[in-house]
């Protein structure tokens, strides 16, 4: 099951099958993925010990339930053939990272595949097309294929696997510590080539939160804002960072619409999918993409299930397990803390960028969030202690959660159309 769904990991991201004529024709991805998904049937290490396996198939149903309320039935089949194989693949992903060592190794092969798009992107950057025969776009912004040819989407992954390059320089020698760190300058450099502002952005989070984390949020306030400046010398795109520039207003009539579509459509939205129906640009915005498709439900279901993989790596961050005072068992407490910080980066990273864009169903953020989930339930195996987490017991956080995060969304969009005028 490891070895497949490690594959599938591989074939999402380097997506050889989409540029390689000897791939033409040939379904690879799905038959990977359903070899997997037999491999996790018969698997006695299933598990469904964190939330986030109740609400994944839960948010499937409302994503084909809001298309049949607003007049499509055929839609239901449309979003299970869509979002079915995100589905299995977080829980495949997620039950087989049941060992640290599963963990780092899944982490590895994010990191390398992320870099392989990054080499690819500095040789399109040179020569101005790539090996997969991808040109550079024409505002000079490296692109890949498939999933990827967005350069926003490129600035994403390499926003959420930085961190993961850090802590894998960590774990070896003088060698292993430089190779990982080429790793995360390649990653770095990458960011800078997509000149995706929201990538550029998540960076700047992931950076603020380590040293917030490490330093207190003084000197990450202070160290922010010199980076901000830094990046806004650096980016020719981060310079016209303004509620006035053409695309940011863009956005924020984008968010303002699709706050409309959910007040015209509360309980399940517009229906998945059907956003650019009523209004010519998607979102740009993870949250208000599920919020205008799904209604208040889907968004209730989506923001848990975003939350907890946030909520789990704090827990772990603020636990002080007993019997510290053996030295083996404080070392190992130590590892764990390390991983929960590595995972809660990639997470800031991965939500920050998706804050700008409309990713709400995109395969790399639950592959990510299955690591989170898988990493949890083996954490709670090796320390016992640690937080139970149970749906039925935040039922009414998360309803509170989402409807102070609708208003809040409300009044930011107030506030920057009012900037704006």
């Amino acid at each position: 099951m490891f070895p497949l769904i490690l594959t599938y990991l591989v074939l999402t991201i380097i997506r050889p099958q989409e540029y390689m004529a000897a791939f033409t024709g040939i379904p690879i991805l799905p038959v990977v993925l359903v070899a997997a998904f037999l491999c996790w049937l018969a698997s006695n290490a299933k598990t469904f010990a964190a939330p986030q396996f109740i609400i994944m198939p839960v948010f499937l149903l409302v994503l084909m339930i809001s298309v049949v309320v607003n007049g499509w039935v055929g839609g239901a089949l449309d979003q299970l053939e869509k979002f079915g194989p995100i589905a299995i693949a977080f829980f495949v992903l997620a039950t087989a990272c049941h060992t640290q060592q599963r963990v780092k190794i899944t982490m590895a092969v994010f990191v390398l595949c992320s870099v392989v798009l990054a080499i690819h992107g500095i040789g399109q950057a040179r020569n101005g097309v790539g090996w997969t025969g991808v040109p550079i776009s024409e505002d000079g912004r490296i692109q890949y294929v498939g999933i990827f040819n967005d350069p926003n989407d490129l600035g994403l992954l390499f926003a959420t696997t930085i961190p993961m390059a850090a802590f894998l320089s960590t774990l070896g020698g003088m060698l292993t510590r430089l190779f990982w760190l080429t790793c995360a300058g390649l990653l770095c450099y990458g960011t800078y080539l997509t000149n995706s502002r929201g990538a550029l952005l998540a960076v700047l989070v992931v950076a603020g939160v380590y040293v917030w984390y490490r330093r207190g949020f003084i000197t990450a306030g202070t160290l922010g804002v010199v980076g901000l400046a830094c990046m806004k010398l650096l980016s020719s795109r981060m310079q016209e960072l303004d509620p006035d520039e053409e695309s940011a207003f863009g956005r924020v009539d984008a968010w303002y619409e699709g706050l409309h579509m959910f007040l015209s459509h509360p309980v399940f939205g517009v229906g998945a999918g059907n956003f650019t129906e009523y209004n010519d640009l998607t979102a740009h915005n993870s949250f208000v993409l599920v919020l205008a498709e799904t209604g208040f439900v889907g968004y209730m279901l989506w923001l848990a299930f975003v939350g907890y993989g946030f909520w789990m790596m704090l827990t772990v961050l603020r636990h002080k397990p007993v019997a510290l005072d053996d030295p083996a068992r404080a070392k190992a407490w130590q590892g764990e803390q390390r991983m929960a910080l590595t995972l809660l980066l990639s997470l800031c990273g991965l939500f920050a960028a998706a804050f700008f864009l409309s990713r709400s169903y995109t395969v790399v953020m639950y592959l990510v969030a299955a690591m989170v989930a898988g990493y949890y339930v083996s954490a709670r195996q090796r320390f016992p202690g640690l937080r139970l987490f149970k749906l039925a017991s935040n039922g009414w956080l998360w309803f509170s959660a989402s409807a102070g995060s609708i208003v809040g969304f409300f009044v930011l969009v107030a506030v920057l159309l009012r900037v704006s005028t």
